[in-house]
């Protein structure tokens, strides 16, 4: 798989990566979205797949949210519903 390979969002997964970026302050939230889909896409190369999951997703988040706003972010995800703990995280 080249670099040239659409990844794509699963749709509800993205549907919450939207949610959660609302919830970002303006100032920071390009940054966040960009970081955040830039390691979740990285992953799924990684393992040579093509679609971001919700465990991409969370993943990403984990990795590239300052500690700062972990608690904020966590939050968040709660309120979506996403068991974020079954993927590993605290």
């Amino acid at each position: 798989m080249d670099d040239q390979t659409r990844i794509t969002w699963d749709k509800k997964t993205e549907e919450q990566f939207l949610e959660i970026l609302k919830e970002i302050p303006d100032l920071v939230r390009g940054i966040a979205e960009t970081r955040v889909s830039k390691k979740a896409e990285s992953i799924v190369r990684q393992d040579k797949r093509l679609v971001i999951t919700q465990k991409d997703m969370v993943s990403a988040f984990f990795a590239e949210t300052p500690p700062g706003f972990v608690g904020a972010m966590k939050n968040s995800m709660q309120e979506l519903g996403i068991d974020y703990a079954k993927f590993g995280f605290k």
